[in-house]
């Protein structure tokens, strides 16, 4: 009996195109609502995620590293707050990387 030959899969090249940096589900979280508001401050990131403080902190840092976020530091009521913003660059990374999701999932289905 001869084995079955080997099916003919495409090449997933999309892999290559997915940032490593938006494979954590908190990271990525916080992309897709910063592309959905203009700004969100830490603590209402922190209420919205559920996360620790060291945990979003830790997250937060790595994405302002890689250029995804724009950080600014005011006051309100003689209080410190952290905005957050999506750079451009994050946006544009944000995008590609959703876009090669849709397509590996179009080809799940």
């Amino acid at each position: 009996m001869k084995p079955p030959a080997d099916p003919d899969l495409p090449a997933l090249d999309e892999l290559e195109v997915l940032s490593g940096l938006l494979e954590h589900r908190v990271r990525l979280a916080i992309c897709v609502l910063l592309s959905k508001y203009d700004a969100m401050s830490f603590t209402r990131l922190k209420q919205v995620l559920g996360e620790t403080d060291g945990s979003l902190g830790a997250h937060l840092r790595k994405l302002e590293s890689s250029g995804y976020l724009d950080v600014e530091k005011a006051y309100r009521n003689r209080r410190p707050v952290t905005w957050y913003r999506l750079s451009a660059g994050g946006r544009t990374n944000l995008k590609r990387h959703l876009a090669v999701l849709t397509q590996l999932i179009d080809r799940a289905e």
